[in-house]
Formats: C-alpha cells, structure tokens, sequence
C-alpha cells in the first residue's frame, strides 16, 4: 500500500500552517514550522512574496491539506469523495464525517496515539480490536455502538502501560466515550460537521473534484 515517507513538516510548512502531523512535537520550539514558516525548497521565500493564488490553486491548496491531515493518498481519497457525493446531505461534510470515522482516527481521537500516523501504526501492528475482533485495517469505518480497545496481549506493553498518563489530556469529541483505566472507546454517534474542529473548508474541496 503506498503511504507517503518524506519529512511531514514539510506538509505544514507547504500549507503554511501546522497540521499537528507529529503529535506533541509540534506544540515544542523543535516543530519545523515555528523555525522555518515558509514553504519547503530554494525560492519559497521569494515565492510566497510574489504569487497570486488562482481559484485552482486555493482548491488544490484545501484538497491536499485534507489529505495530509487524514493521511490518505489521492486514489483513495478519491474514492472517499465518490461516495460522499452518492450519500445523502452535503458532498463535504459528508466527506469530512467518512475521513473522521476511519479507525486510525478514531484510535487518535481517543487518546491512544499522539498523531493519526502513530495511530495508523497501533493499528497495523495488530493492537487494536473492534467489537471482540483484532482489526488491523486503518481505514476500517467504525459505526455508532462500535467498542475500540487495546488488545490484552498489547497491554504489558512499554507504551500502553505508559499511555494512560496522556490519556484524557486532549479533548475526547462528544460523539466517542473514553474509559482511559481500561483503554477503551465506544462511538456513541455518528459524527457531525460541527464536531470535526478542523481549519478547512471542503467546499472547496467539492469545488476542485466538480470542475
């Protein structure tokens, strides 16, 4: 499956804001982004002082800060919005709610990971179970009554004996419960684009896939 391997600050310092790529790292003087907030390569200085974004430009720009966010690559995200546009209610929001309920977001909504890419690998790493099963699928749709939690055989583990400290510190979403003393979730909900704090708007997102 292909995944992207470069240096992910340069993701937010292409998008010109943080995208909290590498979890706590990035709230520290050490974030990439508060040491060089220009975009990457020789002329970004220069660049970003002359350059007039076109329409298509602002829609490719929130596309992929969409995609960078969730870690998706195109031809899946690609699909993502194929079906967000035959669901009912609005093609973006409903593209946000199908990216919001995949499992390696859920695992870092919860707490158990400092970052969607940390999360991405608890879950390939076979950690996780869904509703009594090990599902080991980031992209898995989690759906409301759905219990995650951290396989038994997991928890003698370093970093779950450890993970329990920072467990509560970011906020749970109001459609997930959280029992940080047994490392378990439970979707209450389907989320709603009013739960998804995100700095993006996938209108524009809509607008680039309808040209």
């Amino acid at each position: 499956m292909a995944r992207y391997t470069d240096a992910v600050c340069r993701m937010c310092r292409r998008e010109g804001q943080k995208l909290y790529l590498k979890g706590d790292r990035c709230l520290t003087p050490k974030c990439a982004f508060e040491r060089r907030g220009f975009a990457p390569g020789m002329h970004a200085k220069k660049a970003q002082f002359k350059r007039n974004q076109s329409e298509y430009s602002l829609q490719l720009r929130e596309k992929q800060k969409v995609k960078r966010i969730y870690g998706v690559m195109e031809r899946q995200f690609r699909r993502y919005f194929d079906h967000a546009v035959r669901a009912k209610g609005l093609t973006g929001a409903n593209l946000l709610i199908l990216l919001e309920t995949r499992l390696d977001n859920v695992v870092y909504r919860l707490g158990l990971a400092q970052s969607r890419a940390q999360a991405r690998q608890i879950v390939r790493h076979g950690h996780i179970i869904v509703n009594g099963r090990k599902t080991n699928v980031p992209s898995y749709l989690v759906k409301p009554n759905d219990v995650i939690t951290v396989r038994p055989e997991s928890r003698g583990r370093e970093y779950f004996q450890l993970v329990g400290e920072f467990m509560g510190e970011r906020p749970t979403p109001s459609w997930l419960s959280l029992n940080s003393e047994a490392l378990t979730g439970r979707v209450l909900s389907r989320p709603t684009r009013q739960d998804i704090d995100l700095p993006v708007n996938e209108q524009l997102v809509v607008e680039f896939y309808s040209r």
